[in-house]
């Protein structure tokens, strides 16, 4: 088997699968996420969140919400009116509810299970969306970036953070060594999960680059999209504005 054929067969993204791989390792799922970018990924959400220069009237739909940290985040820094949170690893939610009791937020953040290809909320619901490092796992990204055009009201603004491959020689070759074989021995040890962590690096290796991400981004339906580059192009950040005219 090729290494190109072996990432896509590790990098299966049926719906179960990834629900059910996800929920194996929801128990140390936040831990991992810091420790394994030296805790950066708190400036990346935040980064995004910026991006949406929401006003505090706002409701915020975030997409693979998994453990409710970026709409935490939303709540505590931007203000956002109302986050609905949309997952389908109940296990990842389950965490995200208790974690939105814990912080008081229950009446402003409401966490619902649900497919990122079939959203289960209404049309033009959302002043803004995000997805923190989930859409790559969507079986069709296409198929959830038309939904969450859907879910937006026009002019609504979108902020997708996703893993991409640093493009400067040096730093390219160190950071997917790190990717390939130090971070699933890492995550393997932590969350006693060996195949989520090979998941990883092949799914990140499958993922289409910025330039072709962008054009599925506008064939959903939204303008103005731009992929900024974050820590050396480690991260993306894609944004971008539904097409259509805001309401007053």
């Amino acid at each position: 088997m090729t290494p190109d054929r072996a990432d896509k067969s590790v990098a299966d993204k049926t719906p179960d699968r990834i629900a059910g791989m996800f929920d194996a390792i929801a128990p140390r799922y936040d831990l991992l996420n810091h420790v394994l970018s030296a805790g950066i990924d708190r400036r990346w959400r935040a980064r995004a969140i910026a991006s949406l220069n929401l006003t505090g009237r706002e409701t915020l739909l975030d997409v693979c919400a998994g453990t409710a940290d970026v709409a935490l985040e939303a709540r505590r820094e931007s203000g956002a009116a109302r986050v609905v949170g949309v997952d389908f690893a109940g296990a990842m939610l389950r965490l995200g509810l208790s974690k939105v009791r814990s912080a008081g937020e229950s009446g402003r953040i409401a966490l619902v299970q649900g497919d990122a290809m079939c959203l289960p909320v209404a049309d033009g619901c959302a002043d803004a969306a995000t997805v923190a490092f989930g859409i790559r796992n969507v079986q069709h990204p296409d198929v959830a970036c038309r939904e969450i055009a859907r879910a937006l009201r026009p002019g609504g603004r979108l902020a997708i953070l996703e893993f991409g491959v640093p493009r400067l020689p040096g730093v390219s070759a160190a950071y997917l060594w790190y990717f390939r074989h130090v971070l699933p021995r890492l995550g393997r040890v932590v969350s006693g999960h060996g195949a989520a962590y090979s998941y990883l690096p092949a799914s990140v290796a499958t993922f289409p680059p910025p330039g072709e991400f962008m054009k599925t981004l506008v064939a959903a339906g939204f303008t103005d999209v731009r992929a900024v580059p974050l820590t050396l192009g480690v991260v993306y950040l894609y944004v971008g504005t539904k097409r259509g005219v805001a309401r007053g």
